[in-house]
């Protein structure tokens, strides 16, 4: 798989909804008239800022963790990786539908395992959302041998999760692998000895802001 996403504007994932909102506006437009197709065009320019995916700039800094998404922590605490069965530093970040909800890796890695989970679509800023809703969880072992979960996780809109990577692939830090259409949440399980450089209320850049710091 590229590291280098080759449209970094408009999220790919988004190209049917766009064309066919735009379209219908369009049509609108023309048998209809402005006043009828101006609520239309309102909404097919929301779905187009809802997929833009904007280039991002990767922090040097080698031991980083870096957020997978944007959007607002909602959780910082010490808990049980129910994927690996571990005590772990659990960081959440909640992406509402203003945000950019391409998710990218927090780390350099290889994704030893994937995890699909078929479940509800709860509210995604809400605590039992991580084990109650749909999600999708990759298992990262980082170049430095460091264990990290990261969880896609669909929300009270959000219909599908998509996930771009399989078993076996190497992730880079700040790439590309996935997208949650409509408002999401995504978690990250680190090591113990991580240390949490967000706190709740934080809003994060994906790729750009730094969650942690894994231990040297």
């Amino acid at each position: 798989m590229s590291n280098t996403y080759p449209h970094p504007i408009i999220a790919r994932e988004g190209w049917p909804f766009i064309a066919g909102a735009f379209g219908i506006a369009l049509l609108v437009q023309i048998f209809a008239g402005w006043a009828w197709s101006l609520p239309i065009w309102l909404i097919a320019f929301f779905i187009l800022q809802f997929f833009r995916d904007p280039a991002r700039v990767i922090p040097t800094l080698p031991n980083a963790v870096l957020a997978p998404a944007d959007g607002r922590i909602v959780a910082v605490e010490k808990t049980r990786d129910p994927y690996l069965d571990r005590e772990a530093l659990k960081i959440s970040v909640f992406m509402n539908v203003f945000n950019v909800h391409s998710n990218r890796s927090p780390v350099d890695g290889k994704v030893c395992d994937i995890w699909y989970f078929p479940g509800s679509f709860l509210n995604a800023s809400l605590p039992k959302a991580s084990l109650e809703n749909e999600r999708n969880a990759l298992w990262i072992k980082t170049d430095r041998g460091e264990d990290v979960t990261c969880v896609q996780i669909a929300g009270l809109v959000a219909k599908r999760i998509v996930c771009h990577v399989s078993t076996g692939d190497h992730l880079s830090r700040g790439q590309r692998f996935g997208f949650i259409r409509f408002g999401s949440r995504v978690d990250v399980y680190l090591p113990l000895g991580a240390k949490a450089k967000v706190g709740i209320g934080d809003k994060v850049l994906a790729t750009e802001t730094i969650l942690a710091e894994l231990q040297n």
